[in-house]
């Protein structure tokens, strides 16, 4: 059967400066094992299918896949779905809100100045780590324990735990081993620049490392805990996949509820259609 497709570049406005997308656009009647299957074909970080809404309040339902598995929640894959909905034809029950239904539940979507934005989820695991552990991660990031200026666990699902070094050329310095968690890096850049902080994310992967190029997720765990520490102060703008030569740009605010949106330009690199 056709299915309408898009691959989107999320976090840029420069086409395959960002994080790509694979995005279904009408995954009615697939089996988890084909979307799994197709996810998997992919080979990119995630695969997204859309479907119908099974609560009223939702907008549409979006089931999100890694090559290997399923997840709840993440945000590139949320805003790049939601660009693509959107460019589809989908309208909001709320004029300029969207809500997603995800295996995380609903998530709101708004558009921004600065693109689409989500607002970050509550973090299931937060504060600082044992000692133990945080010499672990300097060890897996290959850098010294008194080159981190702070860690603590900054989980929204994925499992994360937050290294912050002392400015963005520490991280961008930064060359990890096999690492056997999900970690991620952060610094600030210079006061007056046009980023405020450079952000790194490390995966294990079969064994090995890999860097994803802009992480949604991480970086807004990452918020919530520059914001609440006093390193912050929002609006923000952060960098993340220079090393991998992407260009990505994550935007950070808050509203008046204190409520944290995490967003970005999303743009259409491939359009057509799928046999699925």
């Amino acid at each position: 059967m056709q299915r309408p497709f898009t691959q989107v570049d999320v976090f840029t406005s420069v086409p395959y400066q960002g994080n790509p997308l694979a995005v279904v656009l009408d995954g009615k009647g697939l089996t988890t094992e084909e979307m799994q299957r197709f996810a998997h074909w992919t080979n990119l970080s995630e695969t997204t299918f859309v479907l119908p809404p099974k609560n009223p309040a939702a907008d549409y339902q979006v089931r999100i896949f890694t090559t290997m598995s399923e997840l709840p929640f993440a945000g590139h894959p949320t805003l790049g779905t939601c660009h693509a909905w959107l460019a589809a034809g989908g309208k909001p029950q709320r004029p300029g809100v969207i809500v997603q239904e995800c295996g995380a539940g609903l998530v709101r979507v708004r558009e921004t100045e600065g693109g689409l934005a989500f607002a970050a989820p509550p973090l299931i695991r937060s504060g600082p780590v044992e000692e133990a552990f945080a010499e672990h991660v300097a060890g897996l990031l290959r850098v010294d324990r008194s080159d981190i200026v702070d860690v603590e666990w900054a989980d929204n699902g994925p499992g994360w735990v937050a290294v912050l070094l002392r400015d963005a050329d520490a991280v961008l310095a930064v060359e990890p081993g096999v690492v056997d968690c999900f970690i991620g890096v952060v610094g600030p850049h210079p006061e007056g620049a046009p980023h405020a902080f450079e952000l790194r994310a490390f995966c294990p992967f079969n064994g090995g490392t890999v860097e994803d190029p802009v992480t949604g997720s991480l970086n807004a765990s990452v918020a919530q805990w520059l914001l609440r520490t006093g390193r912050a102060r929002a609006p923000y703008v952060a960098a993340q996949g220079t090393r991998l030569g992407r260009a990505g740009r994550v935007h950070v605010t808050t509203d008046d509820e204190g409520t944290i949106w995490v967003g970005g330009s999303s743009v259409p690199c491939v359009s057509g259609h799928v046999e699925l």
